[in-house]
């Protein structure tokens, strides 16, 4: 199976710090891949670099074969490499529905009518239909991030990013964002996902990579990664962090 995404030696300095360090691996159709570690190890940087909101400094991103940097043009990449946020990043002057249709207008030139109905059938998909005409700051956090899902889904890509989404919500609030990327899991969707909700990594995750000090340390399926972990820092890193939340 040809991969749909491939980094490939993929680096990034801010000045004289170096915050990733030649990651590669391959991304196939399908694929729920959760990127775990603590904060600062770079998972953020390397989706941020994946989608080119962070230029790379070195290495190379292929998306179907072909350099996404000088192969494909920006607007149709990010169209098909989409990206939900950890702050949501909803337009505060559009309602729910308008957050939805925008870039379907403006980026895939798609007709309003045609943009609502698509916005409609996905605000649906997440259980948000009902609040299409409210705007950001009449719904709570979790219902937000389901909007900025939904906000995704309508440009169709064949890849979601997701940068810990679950990370500013209220602990209440994030069973019903896990709810909803675990129904896109099972649907087929391909994911790339930062995350610290190890359980969701365990269950939903076909391969989970655990990042530090900008390298991938370990790479693996949940039931390699979790229970039988090869390296020293990933076994400390769980021994940390699984009690709290396994």
């Amino acid at each position: 199976m040809e991969p749909i995404l491939q980094i490939r030696h993929l680096e990034k300095r801010f000045g004289d710090h170096q915050v990733l360090r030649d990651i590669s691996f391959d991304v196939n159709r399908g694929d729920v891949i959760c990127i775990i570690g603590s904060s600062g190890s770079g998972k953020s940087t390397l989706l941020r670099c994946v989608n080119f909101l962070e230029q790379p400094t070195g290495g190379q991103i292929l998306y179907h074969g072909r350099n996404a940097e000088t192969e494909w043009k920006r607007t149709e990449y990010h169209s098909k490499v989409g990206m939900v946020f950890q702050s949501f990043n909803l337009f505060s002057n559009m309602t729910v529905l308008d957050n939805c249709i925008t870039g379907q207008m403006r980026v895939l030139n798609v007709p309003r009518k045609e943009a609502e109905a698509r916005a409609v059938q996905y605000l649906d998909k997440v259980g948000m239909a009902a609040y299409r005409n409210a705007r950001p700051s009449q719904i709570s956090g979790g219902q937000k991030q389901r909007v900025a899902i939904a906000r995704a889904l309508c440009m169709e890509p064949e890849i979601l990013l997701f940068d810990e989404p679950t990370s500013a919500l209220d602990p209440e609030m994030v069973g019903d964002v896990l709810d909803v990327m675990q129904q896109l899991a099972e649907g087929g969707m391909t994911m790339l996902i930062v995350t610290h909700e190890m359980s969701f990594a365990r269950d939903v995750a076909h391969r989970v990579l655990f990042m530090d000090g900008g390298l991938i340390v370990e790479d693996g399926t949940p039931g390699d990664v979790f229970t039988r972990p090869q390296q020293p820092r990933t076994q400390e890193f769980l021994r940390r962090v699984i009690a709290r939340q396994l």
